[in-house]
């Protein structure tokens, strides 16, 4: 009798074990991991790192050659982990095969309740594109003129510049209405990798050199794809992001009224406004670029706030649904500790957006900034924003904006 208790006892505890163990979180292990985005006829591999605090909690920070973008809006459950992005809204959904696997989708909502596209990671240090190869990365480094999709309509000139970065390459491609932020991958014998995901944006390039010239392909996750191709060219320039939108003929002065995010109505003649030097900063919360500049409007306004200079930004965004676009603002603004208001301007399309700014000529990219003295005249209108990704282009441009909002602050 005593045996046969002992025996059911004994298998009781197995099947308690067993059943503990079939619940017990799988945990992705601590470190590099590199994962890939299934693009179809393509992958675009990136690396993040794993982490856990004191409490356990798991956060994710996504590498980009200098970039980096610690992610901790996370869910870790039985066998999955949910990580939604900062700022924009976006989110990886992964099942944890074993703590070195992870299989899932990303999830850009913003591009419609079906935009997923397949997602798996493992535990690696290895290299986004494999071997790379210093001396095809001394062949394909400097500045490049570059054009895509020639002979379309969709055709634009960018600039490329490339080169070596920890044992890899990096670089990025400058346009007229913004630039390609962070890019890192490869060099090898003729062919050129680059690479991206910043959770709003999945960017992969291709290219093979030919003699002098690079003949390439861009895709932009699974919905944009083209071709591209560049020449080197260190002398070649894109229009002067100053001259791309006017004031229209007929308007003086910048007037509009939107509520921001706490509902209230703004407009530059407001008290606290009226009579200073204004930036209008006409962007969106899902706009990488955007999120580039507002951190450089920041310091600016730091820095001269005291001296009179106001910021208002007004931003046109993807959420057909007026409360979801305010409630992803308001992340937004807290994501980035914006000190100044949030307007909400309506939707992004640029044709709705350029009839609530009638005062502008056009309306070519997110962002564009304003740049308006005491008097309420309009100095400067800047289309696009090259970010730090774009190394002394960025550098540049904020020592010559720091100038620029110096000499502002000081007329009267």
């Amino acid at each position: 009798m005593r045996s046969w208790l002992s025996a059911l006892v004994a298998a009781l505890v197995v099947l308690l074990l067993a059943v503990s163990c079939s619940t017990k979180t799988a945990q992705p292990s601590e470190g590099v991991w590199r994962a890939e985005l299934d693009l179809g006829e393509a992958r675009l591999p990136f690396q993040f790192a794993v982490s856990y605090d004191s409490a356990g909690r798991v956060a994710m920070e996504i590498r980009n050659a200098g970039e980096r973008i610690v992610v901790t809006d996370t869910r870790l459950t039985s066998d999955s982990l949910v990580a939604r992005m900062p700022v924009f809204e976006t989110e990886l959904r992964c099942r944890v095969l074993n703590d070195s696997t992870l299989s899932g989708e990303w999830a850009n909502h913003l591009k419609g309740p079906d935009y997923r596209i397949p997602f798996s990671a493992t535990r690696s240090g290895a290299a986004r594109f494999g071997a790379h190869e210093a001396v095809a990365a001394e062949r394909m480094g400097g500045s490049w003129q570059a054009h895509f999709s020639s002979g379309t309509t969709d055709a634009y000139n960018a600039t490329g510049v490339f080169g070596s970065i920890d044992g890899g390459l990096g670089g990025t491609f400058l346009t007229e209405t913004g630039d390609y932020r962070f890019l890192e991958g490869a060099a090898r014998s003729d062919s050129l990798f680059l690479s991206c995901f910043d959770g709003s944006h999945a960017f992969l390039f291709k290219a093979h050199l030919r003699g002098d010239s690079l003949d390439g392909r861009f895709w932009s996750g699974t919905h944009w794809q083209e071709p591209w191709i560049a020449v080197r060219n260190p002398d070649y320039r894109l229009r002067d992001p100053d001259s791309l939108t006017q004031m229209r003929p007929g308007y003086e002065v910048v007037e509009f009224q939107f509520r921001d995010t706490e509902g209230i109505e703004r407009s530059p003649s407001d008290n606290d406004v009226k009579g200073n030097p204004l930036i209008v900063h006409v962007m969106g919360s899902w706009c990488p670029n955007c999120a580039d500049e507002t951190r450089v409007l920041k310091e600016m306004h730091e820095k001269y706030a005291s001296r009179g200079l106001r910021i208002m930004a007004i931003a046109f965004e993807k959420q057909a649904d007026e409360a979801r676009a305010m409630e992803g603002l308001r992340r937004f603004k807290q994501a980035l500790a914006i000190p100044y208001p949030v307007l909400y301007g309506g939707p992004a399309a640029k044709d709705q957006a350029a009839a609530r700014l009638p005062f502008l000529n056009r309306l070519i990219s997110y962002p564009t900034c304003l740049f308006i003295d005491r008097a309420g005249r309009v100095r400067r209108i800047r289309t696009g924003f090259y970010g730090p990704g774009t190394g002394s282009y960025y550098t540049d441009y904020r020592a010559k904006l720091d100038s620029f909002l110096g000499a502002l602050v000081e007329e009267q």
